[in-house]
């Protein structure tokens, strides 16, 4: 009965924190609608597993070992689902010495914006490329960036609004 009632306990709990992982992505990304409802189902599937738990008269530290690895092995998965479910922009900025960087990025069809700037050593020309792309193209356009410059310097920010452009 013991090892029934853990292994309960360790499932739900990865549903419950898989969702709440979701939930708060959604939120984020001010899906606010589908954000409260599962946030109602998360609530829910915690509070009547988290009543067992207390209910149960088997010994503790099964029980709480149990629910731990749950809601670590939940994390895991709920972070993996959240890159799956949850789409959107990213712009990355990339700083480089290598000025034919923009023209061999737009070749492999992205939009580049390219705004010279000087580094550290004043002397030496550097761009700084910023490209708007949906998230899914992120490991691409690295491999493409790495490629061409080893030693660009990338920054990727989550674009919350995009409004006219080009995109791939």
């Amino acid at each position: 009965m013991l090892l029934l009632l853990c292994i309960k306990i360790f499932l739900v709990r990865i549903l419950d924190v898989s969702l709440g992982t979701v939930r708060t992505m959604f939120t984020v990304k001010n899906k606010k609608f589908f954000a409260s409802l599962i946030g109602f189902v998360e609530v829910l599937i915690w509070f009547l597993i988290v009543r067992e738990a207390f209910n149960s008269e088997e010994s503790g530290i099964y029980i709480a070992l149990s629910y731990s690895l749950g809601f670590a092995t939940g994390t895991y998965i709920g972070g993996y689902l959240a890159d799956i479910l949850i789409t959107g922009n990213i712009t990355l900025q990339v700083f480089t010495d290598n000025l034919e960087l923009d023209n061999i990025i737009r070749k492999n069809g992205y939009a580049v914006s390219a705004v010279e700037c000087k580094g550290y050593d004043k002397e030496i020309s550097k761009e700084v490329l910023y490209i708007n792309v949906n998230k899914r193209k992120e490991k691409e356009l690295k491999k493409i960036i790495h490629k061409n410059d080893k030693d660009a310097f990338v920054i990727v920010n989550e674009t919350k609004y995009v409004v006219n452009g080009y995109f791939k």
